[in-house]
């Protein structure tokens, strides 16, 4: 503390530190003496805050110290912080100054021992179990023969050459390979993408879409083993729309995705049996069933057979049944004539019984009746007839006696004449006309034009003829209108 500030001040007495300067005075003292410390505990109070960071607190049997690990860390520790598990972790002791607690400042972590990880997993499997990921009716059914196989895997190795060696053994099909690492911290991550990019596949491309999907893995440690234990891992398996064989580790290891996968194989090998037939004994298998269905067939074909020859034994000879039925046809067409003359006289009885009722006087009868319904029909209506045409009639002569009457050139044959303008309106009154506008005067006769001159006509008018119109006499008995 000497390094913040002076012991004492002016006047000799000790100087007072401010809060400030003491917590940061502390802060820095705690990083210096402890700036890589190694520490083993349990983990409690774990939060996974939406920032990133991770804040959790390390205990024992008597004693506890808060934790942090900042999400700059997060993504390079080997395992998931999780509440319980027994942990050992590195990094720095420093302080907290605005709450005046110090806390370890987490770098990396990894399990303290195999029995903290098993109860990780047992933890995480009973999760998963209740959330159904395990149960058996969601698994997929394997198909039969696969035309193209997938293999998540590590390039390099034995597993993948004794899969492949195994398959081409058994079935000739396509293998494609998607190389991933099988440990360490990023084997999870990859064998989720491939996965995911194997079913993202739809088959259109170069590289067509599996039938079925092989994750696997060669023995190990649980340590080594455990990225196949992760939960993100899990559940990209469960949700893989193709079916998947899990084949991690020997048939004693277990892992995680052994569960939610659609099958386990115990090994590699016995993962690539699974998947695919053998070629062989389906040969082998279509050439019985070729001879069991040649066999069943010429059973068949002797059964027909002497069934055909005890029915031939039963049934008369051919010659004699034409015989038969040639002696029938005789004695039938011997019978024909006499049957014909029979039955044409029977028919001519018959006609004559009946042609005896039919006399003139059955049709005369009904015409009778029937004319006199027309004539009684004929009776009623003329009257009625006669009556609507000297009405229609009486119509028309009035009608023919109106037209008469309303004819505007009838009164031109007494005398009278009609003036029009040039536009054919008709002039009322002359004192309306303009100097030198033209008009018309219709005769009963003829039209005559000229233009009118100071209120007079003029002297050479000009004469529009017409053929002559014949005068209609009025109708007798009406008076004259004009």
């Amino acid at each position: 503390m000497t390094d913040a500030a002076p012991l004492l001040d002016e006047t000799g007495n000790a100087r007072p530190y401010s809060v400030s300067e003491l917590a940061f005075a502390l802060k820095r003292t705690l990083e210096d003496a402890y700036g890589f410390v190694r520490l083993r505990g349990e983990l409690s109070k774990v939060t996974h805050h939406s920032n990133g960071h991770v804040y959790l607190t390390l205990k024992d049997e008597r004693a506890a110290i808060d934790g942090v690990v900042w999400k700059t860390s997060v993504r390079g520790l080997s395992i998931r912080p999780e509440q319980g598990l027994e942990v050992i972790v590195t990094g720095k002791i420093t302080a907290y100054p605005q709450g005046s607690r110090y806390q370890i400042v987490i770098e990396t972590m990894e399990v303290a021992g195999v029995g903290a990880l098993l109860a990780q997993l047992e933890r995480l499997k009973r999760k998963l179990a209740a959330e159904g990921l395990f149960e058996a009716s969601r698994k997929q059914r394997l198909p039969e023969m696969p035309a193209v196989i997938g293999v998540i895997t590590s390039p390099t190795g034995a597993v993948i050459r004794d899969i492949l060696h195994r398959i081409r053994d058994r079935w000739p099909c396509r293998v494609i390979v998607w190389p991933v690492v099988v440990q360490g911290e990023a084997a999870a991550a990859q064998v989720s993408a491939a996965i995911r990019g194997f079913s993202s596949l739809d088959g259109t491309g170069r590289v067509p879409r599996p039938d079925i999907l092989i994750v696997a893995r060669g023995g190990g440690s649980v340590e080594d083993l455990w990225p196949f234990n992760d939960e993100g891992l899990a559940r990209t398996v469960a949700a893989c729309p193709i079916p998947l064989i899990s084949a991690v580790g020997h048939e004693t290891d277990t892992t995680l995705i052994d569960f939610v996968s659609d099958r386990r194989a115990p090994t590699p090998t016995a993962a690539a049996e699974m998947a695919t037939p053998v070629l062989a004994e389906l040969k082998a298998l279509v050439s019985d069933l070729g001879a069991r269905m040649h066999r069943c067939g010429g059973r068949v074909v002797e059964e027909r057979r002497g069934r055909i020859e005890h029915a031939d034994r039963a049934l008369k000879r051919v010659p004699d049944l034409l015989r038969l039925a040639e002696q029938r046809f005789d004695i039938v067409s011997g019978q024909l004539g006499a049957g014909l003359a029979q039955n044409a006289a029977v028919h001519e009885r018959e006609l004559v019984r009946v042609g005896s009722r039919l006399t003139p006087l059955l049709l005369q009868r009904p015409q009778a009746v029937q004319r006199q319904r027309l004539d009684a029909v004929v009776g009623r209506l003329q009257p009625g007839m006669a009556r609507r045409l000297d009405r229609l009639a009486e119509r028309m002569s009035g009608v023919a006696k109106l037209y008469v009457a309303v004819d505007p050139d009838r009164p031109l044959y007494r005398g009278f004449a009609r003036v029009n303008r040039a536009d054919g309106s008709l002039v009322v009154n002359g004192g309306l006309l303009a100097s030198g506008e033209e008009v018309s005067i219709k005769f009963g006769d003829r039209t005559v034009r000229q233009a009118v001159i100071d209120g007079q006509a003029s002297e050479s008018p000009t004469l529009v003829r017409r053929a002559p119109k014949k005068a209609k006499a009025p109708p007798p008995g009406q008076g004259d209108l004009f």
